[in-house]
């Protein structure tokens, strides 16, 4: 079968509690529910729309280093600053919150994914079963789940799967079926393979660098093909999509979609790439915030 390709520019332009209010000179400003907060952020090294020393925020990210997930502190500006405090989008309800390595506890830019997932899972009229690798908090296992499908949300971080957890609950998802386990992707994916586990959907979302619970490392660029061969392998007859992001990685979307794509000829279907980029309130800016590639049944 062949395989239809499309690049495309996804933004992220369907959220009410969440806006990018301005950006420049290497930082954001953004709104995050109830909290504004200002972050660094390496790629907007433009002219922000108001001078940087005229935003108001409740709480500032100050890192001397550049590196998209170099630790630094929080700087409180606001009496009002929260350390954690309840968002919500379509439908689903989670804990937003300040971390030692400038996240917020969600990775808003992924809401172009959760809504494609949510649209394939229903288009399939069928029971769909999703892995979700490197899941963090658990937003697109949520998504899935409340769009009928059976979850396996994996992250090597067991507080990050406390949180989503804690986020299902929040949601009114405790009916459904997601699995919250705290592994090493490689090695989960290996062992499924070995016990036969076959997924409708899986989603990956890696980190330049990362490490397992038992010290495992992850590097993107050596680890990806043989994650990407797992994820062949653990597919079903007939999938229905997998979704690839990476961040603050030297490949170009043409990369990851290629050899995506090597492992999913068989299927056919349809290949999207390209970027994911935030829209800055009031203006046509778009900040980008990472490269994706995503397959659909076609």
């Amino acid at each position: 079968m062949s395989m239809k390709t499309e690049t495309r520019l996804l933004i992220a332009d369907d959220w009410e509690d969440y806006a990018l209010l301005d950006s420049g000179h290497l930082q954001k400003l953004e709104r995050f529910g109830s909290q504004t907060v200002i972050r660094p952020d390496p790629q907007a090294f433009w002219e922000p729309a108001r001078p940087v020393q005229s935003w108001k925020a409740d709480a500032r990210f100050v890192t001397k280093a550049q590196d998209e997930d170099g630790a630094g502190n929080w700087e409180i500006l606001s009496p009002r600053a929260s350390e954690a405090w309840q968002m919500r989008w379509n439908g689903l309800t989670f804990t937003a919150r300040r971390t030692a390595f400038r996240h917020m506890g969600v990775f808003q830019e992924h809401s172009v994914h959760w809504r494609f997932a949510q649209e394939q899972i229903r288009a399939a009229k069928r029971p769909l079963k999703v892995l979700n690798l490197f899941g963090y908090t658990g937003m697109m296992s949520l998504a899935c789940a409340a769009a009928g499908a059976e979850v396996v949300h994996l992250d090597a971080s067991p507080k990050s799967n406390g949180y989503g957890k804690d986020n299902q609950s929040l949601s009114g998802l405790d009916g459904r079926t997601i699995r919250w386990i705290a592994d090493d992707a490689m090695k989960f994916v290996a062992r499924e393979i070995r016990r036969g586990s076959r997924y409708d959907g899986i989603v990956l979302d890696p980190p330049k660098f990362g490490r397992g619970p038992k010290n495992e490392t992850w590097r993107f660029e050596e680890s990806l093909p043989e994650l990407l061969d797992g994820v062949r392998d653990l597919l079903s007859d007939e999938p229905q999509f997998v979704i690839a992001t990476a961040y603050a990685v030297r490949l170009s979307y043409l990369a990851v979609a290629q050899a995506l794509g090597d492992r999913l000829k068989p299927y056919g279907g349809i290949m999207e790439m390209g970027e994911m980029a935030l829209p800055q309130q009031g203006s046509d800016r778009l900040l980008p915030t990472a490269l994706y590639a995503r397959w659909r049944a076609g």
